[in-house]
């Protein structure tokens, strides 16, 4: 399962599985509780697959962020996202030792790694790479 339709929508907790569009937005399913919502296309809306982590050279996409914490943890969940903003500093820098800590804030990182066991828990584990259109064709 891939991160093409996994959402954050702002002011939700937790992220969202998009199941269908309707007339006036998406009906979403939650990855914590299950419970499926209608969301309008007003709100706030980020797919995690266009997301990405400033560093120091260039942007890097979420996925792939998320690809090396899987690959640090052999698979297994990160640490906890409520630890002290030194431990997720450190951690984080473990994970991608050249992001932009002028561009990357503590809150940011915390978001990451609780995305990060959200999508585990739930079994979204593959951050390979999309295809695109081209790939699909070859």
């Amino acid at each position: 399962m891939s991160l093409e339709k996994i959402l954050s929508i702002s002011g939700k907790p937790g992220l969202y599985h998009l199941k269908n569009q309707t007339r006036n937005g998406f009906l979403a399913e939650s990855l914590l509780d299950g419970k499926k919502i209608s969301v309008n296309s007003r709100h706030n809306m980020s797919l995690l697959s266009e997301i990405a982590i400033y560093s120091l050279t260039e942007e890097v996409p979420l996925r792939k962020v998320f690809a090396k914490i899987y690959e640090k943890e052999n698979g297994g969940e990160a640490i906890n996202h409520k630890v002290s903003k030194d431990e997720l500093e450190e951690y984080f820098f473990n994970v991608m030792p050249d992001y932009d800590e002028d561009r990357v804030y503590a809150s940011d990182i915390k978001k990451v790694i609780q995305w990060y066991n959200l999508l585990n828990k739930n079994g979204y584990t593959d951050f390979s790479e999309e295809e695109t259109e081209e790939d699909k064709q070859e």
